[in-house]
C-alpha cells in the first residue's frame, strides 16, 4: 500500500503517438516518439509482438512523464505508456473521449 501523498507525485499525461519504429536487435520493443503538448518524448516499450507501428500513428495513450529516463538496447526511454495485462496481452489505456495530448490524468 502506498499513501494518498505518494500516489499524488505520479505525473499521468495523455500522450498522442507520432513515430514508431521497431528497435534493432530485439523482436520485443517499440521506439515512439510521442506528443505531451509542450514537449516531445521518446518512450521504449515492450509492445511489438502485439502493435504494429503503423497502426500506432496518431493513437492517444497515457503516459507516466516524471518516471526517472531508462537505457534500454542502448535507447532512453523518457517514461513509460500504460497498458493493462489481459491474458498476457499489453492492452493500451486511453481516454474515453479526444482530449488534448499533454492534459492532467488526475
Amino acid at each position: 500500500m502506498i499513501s494518498f501523498e505518494e500516489f499524488q507525485k505520479i505525473d499521468l499525461r495523455v500522450g498522442k503517438i507520432v513515430e514508431v519504429e521497431k528497435v534493432e536487435g530485439t523482436d520485443k520493443l517499440l521506439k515512439l516518439k510521442v506528443d505531451l503538448g509542450a514537449e516531445k518524448r521518446q518512450l521504449v516499450a515492450g509492445i511489438a509482438k502485439f502493435y504494429q507501428p503503423k497502426d500506432l500513428i496518431g493513437r492517444e495513450i497515457v503516459v507516466v512523464v516524471n518516471l526517472e529516463p531508462k537505457i534500454l538496447k542502448g535507447i532512453e526511454s523518457q517514461g513509460m505508456l500504460l497498458a493493462a495485462d489481459f491474458e498476457g496481452r499489453p492492452v493500451l489505456l486511453k481516454p474515453d473521449a479526444k482530449v488534448l495530448p499533454g492534459t492532467k490524468i488526475s
